[in-house]
């Protein structure tokens, strides 16, 4: 199945409206497909054509969007490069691609034979994006995202959170990874405005939100937390913080409840072309105590409800169209690696990794749980959760904390604090000290493996 090219159409519906808001510059969506069109040409001049692999190494703006539109014009395949990897990493990314871009594009006139190559629609089957996994538990890995993919997400997204006509989403995430990149494509596809910062900032992010330049904003615990301790208060023109990429503490969501911040939590991985599961709209009126349930177009199940002895870990496993096809099992879901469990409204509540699971003294413990219970104590700032090779539990759970502005780790006190909201066997046996804020990816996941 074909559908119009997503920036033509919204070029000839909104000529003048903003298509991207950046520090740099605005330009309209009539200023970006002819700036598109002529890169276009220029990547067609350097060998590109439909299904050519194009790895863009540009900082989030509009060069990066003019490089983005280009390939998908031209129904070529964009693989973005995050540019604060080492020379090494992003080699290995581009590795593959048939053209690699490093500047910007559009110093060469389009030649007509280009120009003729420019389709008019985009057929769904076909991959449009290449995006690299985060790499929390082992090196970063190719998932390859279809037109439909992406136009199914976007019309998931934009049931469970409503879509303004001027919608303004805000983008302060790398546009390499699928949670970023999806803003610039969902814009597109809604011929609304993606409001696109190079890097998450707290000072810029938090002027434009104050500010009431967006609507939308996506974030992580991380990005959040640094914008409440910033002063973030009742932004005017906020609709939704749409926050995920790992666990958000219930302590950080009271917070932003008590400042008057809308928060919606989502659930979702590049597999499923970010969101899976979102907290809608109309339920956001508190701090939300779920990730929420799927988007209308995705079915989420857990591993014991596929099996006929009602077996299983609780992993969950997502089905449908924003499924990226290579990701699916030979039983026709996806596999995501994460535990997770539904409330009686079937809303999920993930509860960590299959991989970063503790057995400990024959009891299986998941870290993240036990993580949010001590991100809870208001002397903890940040908090790790692991195992620790034991003789007697054959793995200890321990936990690496990193305190609040120099405090005591008050090793008793925490131990109590998780006693009264945990079963014996989660609370940790081991405390550890970190001074330094702990590792984590580009989009705020939390690094275990470096904490080995």
């Amino acid at each position: 199945m074909e559908v119009e090219a997503w920036l033509a159409r919204a070029a000839a519906m909104r000529p003048e409206h903003i298509a991207l808001q950046t520090p740099g510059g605005d330009w309209s969506y009539a200023r970006l497909h002819a700036a598109a069109r002529l890169a276009a040409g220029e990547l067609a001049a350097r060998g590109a054509g439909p299904g050519t692999r194009v790895a863009i190494a540009l900082p989030a703006g509009v060069d990066f969007a003019q490089a983005l539109h280009a390939c998908l014009l031209l129904g070529a395949v964009a693989v973005p490069v995050d540019l604060r990897l080492s020379a090494d990493e992003r080699a290995r990314i581009a590795e593959g691609a048939q053209v690699l871009v490093e500047q910007p594009l559009g110093e060469s006139p389009v030649p007509a034979s280009a120009v003729l190559a420019l389709a008019g629609t985009h057929d769904l089957d076909a991959v449009a994006v290449v995006i690299h996994t985060s790499g929390t538990s082992a090196a970063p890995r190719p998932v390859e995202l279809t037109y439909g993919n992406i136009l199914w997400s976007a019309i998931g997204s934009a049931v469970a959170l409503g879509l303004d006509r001027d919608e303004r989403w805000l983008c302060a995430l790398p546009l390499s990874h699928v949670g970023g990149l999806s803003i610039l494509l969902r814009s597109a596809i809604y011929a609304s405005t993606a409001v696109v910062h190079e890097r998450f900032q707290t000072e810029p992010v938090l002027r434009a939100l104050q500010g009431g330049e967006a609507t939308l904003v996506s974030l992580v615990a991380t990005t959040l937390s640094r914008l409440l301790d910033a002063g973030l208060r009742r932004p005017p023109s906020l609709r939704c913080a749409l926050t995920g990429g790992g666990p958000v503490p219930a302590a950080l969501l009271e917070r932003a409840h008590a400042a008057g911040v809308p928060v919606s939590l989502t659930y979702g991985l590049t597999e499923s072309c970010s969101q899976a599961t979102t907290t809608p709209l109309a339920e956001i009126g508190g701090a939300p105590s779920s990730a929420g349930p799927p988007l209308f177009c995705t079915r989420l199940a857990l591993a014991p409800a596929l099996s006929p002895e009602g077996e299983g870990d609780g992993e969950i496993l997502l089905a449908g169209p924003t499924i990226a096809p290579g990701a699916l099992a030979s039983d026709g879901w996806l596999h995501t690696g994460d535990l997770g469990l539904l409330d009686e409204r079937g809303r999920l509540r993930v509860s960590g990794r299959k991989v970063d699971t503790i057995v400990s003294g024959g009891e299986n413990v998941a870290p993240a749980e036990v993580e949010a219970v001590l991100e809870a104590h208001p002397l903890v700032l940040e908090a790790a959760v692991l195992a620790r090779e034991d003789p007697e539990w054959g793995e200890a759970v321990t936990a690496i904390i990193v305190a609040r502005e120099d405090a005591p780790l008050p090793v008793a006190e925490l131990r109590e604090h998780c006693a009264r909201a945990l079963a014996p066997f989660k609370v940790p046996k081991r405390f550890e000290r970190a001074d330094a804020p702990l590792p984590r990816t580009r989009s705020g996941k939390l690094l275990r493996r470096e904490l080995q």
